[in-house]
C-alpha cells in the first residue's frame, strides 16, 4: 500500500461514458451543456488547477481517475454504475450505503477501492452484541517495566481511512450511534477525550434488504450522514459469466494501486472548488423543494404543479437542505470523474435517486399499494429538471 502510483497512460484520457438516467424534459441536455460552459467560463481555475479541457494538470487528474476505474474493473465485473456512484461519494468526501442481496461483491468492492486509492482499510462485521467500544476503542490499564501503571488508549477499527461496516442494520441502535460523530465530524470522543480520525476518512456500509429479523432499521439522523445510497443489482448475463470464469481459476485478479491518500485529498479539494452554474443550482432547488410534501410558496415548479402535487401527496416527509448540499458536491465529483470541468443537469438526473432515496419516505398507504419511491423520484426529476 506504500508503493507509489505508476504514471497514468496518456491514452487513458476520458471519453464520456453513456449516461444511465431518467428521461429529461425537452432541451435539458442542451441546458446541461450550457450550464457546464457557463460555470467553466465564470472561473477556469479551481484550487489552483486550470480546469480548461486543454490543461495538462486537469487531463492528468482525469487520466488518473479513469485508471482507477480500469483497475477496479479488473476485479468487479458488470457493476459500472455501482462503481461510479461509490467513487463519486468518495471523491465528494462523503460516505455511501451499499444496499444489495448477499454475494454481489459489496465487500470485494470496498477492498478493491482501498487498494486502488491507496487507503488503509478495516472491516466491522456488525452483530446485535457489538458494543460501541468494539468500534471506537477503549482505555486499558497498562504497566511498564518499572511497575508503573497507567491507562493507554487502544484504537478501534474506526481509526482507518476506509471503514467497512458490514450489515450495519444488524448492530444495535447504541452501537450505530457510535458512528454518528465519526461520520459527521471525523473524530471520536472516548473517556472524555476527543481524538481525530485519519484523513481522508470514509465509511462504506452494507445492508441486506431481504432479512429484517434481528435487525435494527437505521435512524433517519444516521441515514442522512450517508451522501449516497448505492443500490447493488444482480449482474447482467455477460457480466455473471465473466465472474464465473475469472474467479474460479488458478489466479484471482487483483487491482493495482493508482492513487495515494495525499493525491485523493487533493482531488477532493479540487471537487469542492469546482464551479457550478446558476441553471444547475436552480434545477437542484426545484427538485429538492418539489420532493417536500405541502411545501408552501413552491413557485419554482408552477408549470407542473398538478403532477407534482399527486406525487407529494404520497410522501410522508421530504429531503432537507443537506440533500441539496449532497447533490451539489456529488454532481461536481461525477463531472470530474467523467472528464468534465463543471456539473450539468444530466448529473443531477443520474444522482437524484442515490441522493434522495434514503432522505425521504412514502406514506403508509402508498407503501401498501406498492408505490416505488425510486420511480417517484425519477418522475420528479423529469418534471423539474
Amino acid at each position: 500500500m506504500t508503493a507509489s502510483a505508476s504514471p497514468p497512460d496518456p491514452s487513458l484520457l476520458l471519453e464520456d461514458p453513456p449516461e444511465v438516467a431518467p428521461t429529461l424534459n425537452d432541451g435539458a441536455d442542451t441546458l446541461a451543456g450550457e450550464a457546464t460552459s457557463q460555470a467553466t467560463n465564470q472561473d477556469p481555475v479551481a484550487n489552483g488547477v486550470d480546469m480548461t479541457p486543454s490543461s495538462d494538470k486537469f487531463n492528468s487528474i482525469v487520466a488518473q481517475l479513469k485508471a482507477v476505474r480500469a483497475e477496479i474493473g479488473k476485479v468487479i465485473y458488470g457493476q459500472e454504475q455501482v462503481v461510479e456512484q461509490t467513487l463519486t461519494a468518495i471523491l465528494a468526501g462523503g460516505h455511501a450505503l451499499l444496499v444489495g442481496y448477499p454475494g454481489l461483491a459489496k465487500t470485494r468492492l470496498v477492498e478493491t477501492l482501498a487498494n486502488t486509492l491507496g487507503l488503509s482499510e478495516r472491516r466491522i462485521q456488525c452483530t446485535p452484541d457489538l458494543m460501541p467500544a468494539d468500534i471506537l476503542g477503549s482505555e486499558i490499564l497498562d504497566q511498564d517495566d518499572s511497575g508503573k501503571r497507567s491507562f493507554r488508549f487502544l484504537e478501534g477499527p474506526v481509526f482507518t481511512q476506509l471503514l467497512m461496516a458490514d450489515e450495519i442494520n444488524r448492530a444495535s441502535p447504541r452501537t450505530q450511534s457510535a458512528l454518528l460523530q465519526a461520520m459527521q465530524e471525523h473524530r471520536v470522543t472516548v473517556a472524555g477525550q476527543t481524538r481525530p480520525l485519519p484523513t481522508p476518512f470514509h465509511t462504506l456500509a452494507t445492508q441486506n434488504p431481504l432479512e429484517h429479523e434481528g435487525t435494527y432499521p437505521l435512524p433517519e439522523a444516521q441515514l442522512d450522514r450517508f451522501l449516497l445510497q448505492v443500490d447493488v443489482p444482480y449482474p447482467a448475463l455477460d457480466a455473471e459469466r465473466e465472474v464465473l470464469l475469472r474467479t474460479t481459476g488458478e489466479e484471482i485478479p487483483e487491482a493495482a494501486q493508482v492513487l495515494s491518500s495525499g493525491a485523493l485529498l487533493e482531488i477532493q479539494a479540487l471537487v469542492r472548488a469546482m464551479p457550478i452554474g446558476e441553471e444547475v443550482l436552480a434545477a437542484i432547488l426545484r427538485l429538492i423543494r418539489a420532493a417536500r410534501p405541502a411545501e408552501e410558496g413552491n413557485a419554482e415548479n408552477a408549470s407542473h404543479a398538478a403532477a407534482i402535487a399527486e406525487i407529494t401527496a404520497e410522501i410522508a416527509w421530504g429531503p432537507g437542505p443537506r440533500a441539496g448540499q449532497a447533490l451539489v458536491t456529488a454532481s461536481k465529483a461525477r463531472a470530474l470523474l467523467n472528464g468534465r470541468s463543471a456539473p450539468g443537469i444530466q448529473d443531477i438526473a443520474v444522482l437524484a435517486v442515490p441522493v434522495l432515496s434514503h432522505r425521504m419516505a412514502l406514506q403508509f398507504r402508498a407503501r401498501t399499494e406498492g408505490v416505488s419511491l425510486a420511480e417517484r423520484i425519477q418522475t420528479l426529476a423529469e418534471l423539474t429538471l
